[in-house]
């Protein structure tokens, strides 16, 4: 709280305490107080001294370089913070749940009460929309990469939950009340029924919690809507019928719930098309576009998804490089059933697009179902020839839907500025 008043000193304080853990608390209450399990192992402070020096980092960042302090505070706060509030919850319940639940709570509120302190010490405004769709967005960064870390990696966590806190505040031009209270309501209901269901890991829930607020926040609610079409569809088809596919060797592993891994192959380049189409009035790329790009990676990723989880139940599948007939789970394995069941949900996130994104036209709808299927026909073809262990099923769905958003957006340009 008091870098405005240290400014470009704002560093030592967590110096000073990063040097105290490292070489002078090494026994007695002050020491029970910070020490985690592996600190009382090793008998130092590891884990203060690496949180100290990541905030110093970030202390540096917002003095030399230009990070707003309020995003150098937020995001000190919600990672302290966050922390505390999962140590609390985790004296009375081992749920996983409410461990993150617990974070979340912490880290959020931390966040805005650090964004208003800061603001207040400087004499600025105080938009509260603003201030706590950036402290739950960090909160989220934050316990996601918690959950897919180990606890001595706070360090990586901060710097990260920081810096993308930066490009968030960049693109959060004009965040309103509505867009963030209804974004936060819908994401979190979803995300905990997804969660309860089975359909998603807490990993998982989180990431699709994020992406979910990010989308509504920087696209709107037409894009969330296209979104959730593939994660909505895409989750009953992986549990349709689930014993069968079991037997058949074909099931996804985890109960078929989604883990952080499946969320961002098939999702991270929809994230990256609402966050240019936020961005496209510094680019020179019209923000039409990347909704294009968005429908048709989406389109790519259903497609592939109902091909495999439906059209696996089939028999008879055969390799689509030679045609060959092949044992049913294998990759690049395709039966002609799946191939219309993939057809189907390019349409269906099409149909979507056309009805809910204001630049999507009839002929682009068309674009983006052919993007969809394209998608779905690379993912097959990369599944035949390089998937493996250095090039996993992550890998080739993020190519997939990649594709699916390059085809579909230029034949939207195509079609759009054709006479």
């Amino acid at each position: 709280m008091a870098a405005p008043v240290l400014g470009r000193a704002a560093f030592a304080p967590f110096a000073a305490v990063a040097l105290l853990a490292a070489f002078v608390v090494t026994d007695g209450p002050l020491f029970d107080l910070f020490a985690r399990p592996a600190d009382r192992r090793e008998g130092r402070l590891n884990g203060l001294v690496g949180f100290a020096l990541a905030a110093a980092g970030l202390a540096i960042l917002a003095t030399e370089i230009g990070l707003p302090i309020g995003l150098f505070v937020a995001a000190v706060l919600v990672l302290a913070y966050g922390n505390l509030g999962k140590r609390l919850v985790a004296e009375t319940s081992d749920n996983p749940f409410l461990g993150v639940a617990g974070f979340a709570a912490g880290g959020s509120i931390a966040g805005v009460g650090g964004q208003v302190a800061v603001a207040s010490l400087t004499s600025s405004s105080i938009p509260l929309p603003r201030f706590a769709f950036l402290a739950v967005a960090g909160t989220l960064v934050a316990a996601l990469f918690r959950e897919m870390l180990f606890e001595r990696d706070d360090p990586v966590v901060m710097l990260s939950t920081g810096l993308l806190l930066w490009l968030f505040d960049g693109l959060a031009t004009g965040v309103g009340t509505v867009e963030v209270a209804a974004g936060l309501a819908i994401t979190v209901a979803l995300g905990y029924t997804s969660y309860a269901l089975g359909t998603a890991s807490v990993a998982g829930m989180l990431s699709g919690v994020l992406l979910g607020l990010l989308v509504v926040v920087f696209g709107g609610f037409g894009w969330f809507a296209v979104l959730i079409t593939f994660f909505g569809v895409g989750a009953l088809s992986t549990k349709f019928r689930y014993d069968d596919k079991k037997r058949r060797g074909i099931a996804e592993e985890n109960e078929g719930a989604r883990g952080t891994g499946n969320v961002l192959g098939n999702a991270a380049v929809a994230l990256a098309c609402v966050l240019c189409f936020a961005a496209s009035g510094s680019l020179p790329i019209g923000g039409t576009l990347f909704q294009y790009a968005f429908a048709g990676s989406m389109a790519a990723a259903l497609s592939d998804t109902l091909s495999s989880e439906l059209g696996g139940l089939y028999d008879n599948p055969r390799l689509i490089t030679t045609l060959e007939r092949v044992p049913p789970g294998t990759d690049g394995g395709v039966t002609w059933q799946g191939e219309v069941f993939g057809l189907v949900g390019a349409v269906v996130v099409a149909g979507v697009a056309f009805g809910l994104l204001p630049g999507v036209s009839t002929l682009g709808a068309v674009a983006v179902a052919a993007g969809g299927v394209v998608g779905m026909t690379v993912d097959s073809v990369l599944g035949a020839t390089v998937e493996g262990p250095e090039f996993g099923n992550e890998a080739v769905n993020f190519a997939a839907t990649l594709v699916g958003a390059v085809v579909s957006a230029v034949a939207a340009l195509v079609v759009l500025t054709a006479p």
